[in-house]
């Protein structure tokens, strides 16, 4: 994941999704050779000279001041998220290059677990930018066995939807969608620490292994961690229509905590209950097999 490269492609891609009409601009002519704005096009309307932005779609974003970046960000459009995604990859311009770096082996702290089974009506389970699942209470366990049926740990959903898309498809209701929002928020997390060598060795095997990721990951698209909407359908309760909220632990850098809900009284708060019956019973026959075994 060259940093430069990646700089020239979001900022490409970016700038060929807007048409003239779109940015206030006369489209002069019918024969446009580029697909959106041209490159001048956008220097008028961040306020910056033709050279100054090709330099900067050309990768180098080093130089460029937060009002710039400001300017090139309401030129292109940008949402939030590849507002943010903008940022991170002038921040990394600027930082001294280095080699790829190993992140210390996570472990989630036992105050932490403690907090997740605490959690007894409500799936819950911590993990990271790279999508491991790094620790789960009972209901989450019960909630993603799909995903837990893969032997390989950490858990990981990104290689889950990606690279066992027959299951993923069988339990994730908008696959298509979750398809999007996994690669885009693989990217955002990618340009936060480009070096991060966990992270380039899983978007380097979804890439050889899924043709689906390569083209969801060459869109360019960026996605932030927020609140939202999660429709499975449970192997043994059925359809479960989940609120999702993700929350930050400014404790633990680069960790999340997400917790699934429903309103009381739908039938996905009954079938979340019925599951939560379900896995205490799997949890109380695998403690007896231990004892009699043991």
């Amino acid at each position: 994941m060259d940093l430069r490269t990646e700089i020239r492609e979001f900022l490409s891609s970016r700038r060929a999704r807007i048409a003239p009409e779109q940015a206030g601009l006369p489209a002069y002519g019918g024969n446009r050779r580029v697909k959106g704005l041209r490159r001048e096009e956008v220097a008028l309307l961040a306020g910056v000279s033709v050279d100054y932005y090709v330099r900067m779609e050309r990768g180098s974003l080093a130089g460029a001041s937060d009002g710039v970046l400001d300017a090139l960000a309401s030129a292109l459009q940008l949402d939030e998220a590849e507002r943010d995604h903008l940022f991170q990859l002038a921040r990394q311009s600027r930082a001294p290059s280095g080699p790829r770096r190993r992140r210390p082996a996570v472990t989630v702290r036992s105050t932490l677990q403690q907090v997740l089974d605490a959690i007894s009506d409500a799936p819950a389970w911590i993990g990271n930018g790279r999508y491991d699942v790094l620790a789960m209470n009972q209901l989450a366990r019960a909630l993603y066995s799909p995903v837990l049926a893969e032997p390989r740990r950490p858990a990981n959903t990104a290689r889950f939807v990606y690279l066992n898309p027959e299951a993923a498809g069988d339990f994730f209701v908008d696959y298509d969608r979750i398809a999007g929002d996994v690669a885009a928020k693989l990217r955002m997390e990618a340009g936060r620490n480009p070096h991060d060598e966990e992270m380039i060795a899983l978007v380097g095997e979804l890439s050889t292994c899924s043709e689906l990721f390569r083209q969801r990951w060459a869109s360019q698209d960026v996605r932030l961690h927020r609140s939202g909407r999660k429709r499975v359908r449970h192997p043994i309760v059925g359809r479960l229509d989940l609120d999702v909220e993700s929350l930050e632990l400014p404790a633990e850098p680069g960790l999340r905590l997400n917790i699934y809900t429903a309103p009381v009284g739908t039938p996905t708060a009954d079938n979340l209950a019925l599951l939560a019956s379900w896995a205490a019973t799997q949890q109380t026959l695998a403690t007896e097999l231990e004892a009699h075994n043991g």
